[in-house]
């Protein structure tokens, strides 16, 4: 009787596991959909309608690392920032949406914080399509005020996904070769101050997900990037 118990029980896991990472492999295929985010940019153009943001600021846009950047009007304070980042998102819906959540802006600086995502477990993507979506980006950044200085923070080595790490490092180094080619273009290293002395990620700076950060990741953060955007408002 136990044994059979055990077996049922067993079975159980199995199919469990299994349903779970069929559904997880589903969300991330549809998570590519240029529009999955729709709601979120949604939110995003009613808070404008009800409350403009002022132009010649600096729009941080990204994934969930600059959306739970809670903090950003502090750590930055004296500078004018806006906060657009949304979900999981991809390079691909900033390119996607970067009409409607960065241009309209008139921005002085951008700052963008995405590839962590894309180069996440079951996308197929690489480091080279993250530096294609970049590029397209930019470019469409570019095509509304050639003036504009966009940086891009690299992405940050984290206990979740550690195993994808290599793949996140070739694609910060395609990008900081990038952004080398054009003086509009800049690199901050935010990946480095995450790393302890072995050069894993630090056990101090994330949440329990191992993938967000807390507080005191976004001062290692703050320490690296505020002194570079600032310098656009001297």
């Amino acid at each position: 009787m136990l044994k059979k118990i055990v077996l049922a029980v067993t079975a159980l896991v199995v199919v469990v596991g299994l349903a779970g990472y069929l559904w997880l492999a589903a969300r991330a295929q549809r998570v590519l959909a240029d529009d999955f985010f729709e709601d979120a940019i949604i939110a995003f153009e009613e808070a404008d309608r009800a409350s403009p943001p002022p132009e010649d600021g600096i729009v941080f846009v990204g994934s969930s690392s600059i959306r739970f950047w809670s903090s950003l009007a502090d750590d930055m304070r004296g500078l004018p920032v806006l906060n657009r980042g949304f979900g999981g998102s991809h390079m691909s819906h900033l390119v996607y949406n970067a009409d409607r959540i960065i241009t309209p802006y008139a921005p002085r600086v951008v700052v963008i914080y995405a590839g962590d995502n894309d180069l996440s477990e079951g996308t197929g993507k690489t480091a080279e399509d993250v530096l294609a979506d970049f590029r397209e980006l930019t470019a469409i950044v570019h095509a509304r005020n050639a003036d504009v200085r966009i940086y891009f923070l690299a992405i940050k080595p984290s206990k979740l996904r550690w195993a994808r790490w290599p793949e996140m490092n070739r694609a910060n180094a395609l990008i900081q070769a990038e952004t080398r080619t054009d003086r509009r273009l800049g690199y901050i290293d935010t990946a480095t101050v995450l790393l302890n002395e072995e050069g894993v990620p630090r056990d101090d700076v994330f949440v329990l997900d191992g993938l967000h950060m807390n507080a005191r990741g976004y001062e290692a953060w703050t320490a690296v990037v505020r002194p570079i955007v600032e310098l656009d408002f001297r």
